[in-house]
């Protein structure tokens, strides 16, 4: 079972003709996941294929038009097309009246419920039986997080030749067996998982920044991350103005990543005034090798981990 990422928006602040405002969507499993909702964010989850009906989380990482103008449309599309599954929504306190405020003034009809969710600190903001996403500060002008889809570990791979050695009948003694649970057999005797049950299996983990400077704190939400998603407004020969808009270079967002040891870097929200990307590329390399720069519809499948 893949994730899927799909960068529907790589833009930063203002959409260029090949680039949308920035959102991204994970794909996992029946569920949709979108970490921010700029301009037009519809549109471009029709071209990608996304669909709207599916169980769907979207987290805002700050007040800033860019990175949630785009809920009111997508809101608005999905009530026409009849939705009728909740649709949660995770964000800073503003986004709760900047909602209700859309509701008053726009008339949505909706036709489903929608859930906000405020976040005020760091930690876990939302826990799953598979996944959690936990949340960190930002170094941005408003309240701004980062985000992490953590998956929990899978149980290690059931051996049932060493099942039937023992003498366990199949049914509901090997299901209790493979949920890491021991059990009594007919003669009395108890067994085990342990040497039945292989290790567990580590899940994946996403992160993705939203708009930030280089942070401390960011490093630790990253840490050991497949994939770091991170901002990417000016390159390093805009370190200065970089660091007084609290936006980062490709040189910041690769010390993250070697500093964080995540295995892959992509770099997004590029501003509107780069043309080309080669030169962006090159100078995140220079510190973390393994980087790409995002484009709009880039997708990247991340398969389940397996036991070394």
């Amino acid at each position: 079972m893949s994730i899927r990422i799909v960068f529907l928006g790589t833009a930063g602040s203002i959409p260029t003709q090949s680039r949308s405002l920035p959102s991204i969507a994970i794909r996992r499993k029946g569920e949709l996941i979108l970490w921010d909702c700029g301009e037009g964010v519809q549109r471009q989850m029709m071209m990608a294929g996304l669909g709207f009906n599916r169980r769907t989380k979207i987290f805002v990482t700050h007040m800033h038009g860019d990175h949630l103008f785009g809920l009111p449309g997508l809101i608005q599309t999905m009530s026409l097309l009849h939705r009728e599954r909740k649709l949660q929504i995770y964000g800073p306190a503003g986004l709760q009246p900047y909602l209700e405020a859309l509701e008053r003034t726009v008339k949505y009809n909706l036709t489903f419920p929608v859930e906000v969710v405020s976040i005020t600190e760091e930690g876990p903001i939302c826990v799953e039986e598979e996944y959690q996403i936990d949340v960190a500060w930002a170094d941005h002008w408003e309240p701004a997080f980062a985000f992490s889809l953590v998956e929990k570990c899978r149980p290690g791979r059931f051996h049932p030749e060493k099942a039937r050695a023992l003498g366990v009948p199949e049914g509901v003694l090997w299901a209790k067996l493979q949920q890491g649970s021991s059990v009594i057999l007919p003669d009395g005797r108890c067994v085990e998982p342990k040497g039945i049950i292989g290790p567990s299996r580590p899940g994946r983990k996403i992160t993705y920044t939203g708009d930030t400077r280089f942070s401390p704190s960011l490093v630790q939400l990253a840490r050991g991350a497949d994939i770091l998603i991170h901002e990417c407004t000016f390159g390093d020969e805009l370190e200065e103005r970089a660091f007084e808009d609290r936006h980062s270079t490709p040189t910041h967002a690769a010390e993250t990543a070697r500093n964080a040891k995540v295995k892959q870097l992509i770099l997004t929200h590029i501003s509107a005034r780069y043309k080309t990307i080669d030169h962006l590329l090159k100078q995140a390399q220079k510190t973390f090798p393994n980087v790409k720069v995002a484009e709009d519809f880039m997708s990247i499948d991340l398969p389940l981990k397996k036991v070394s």
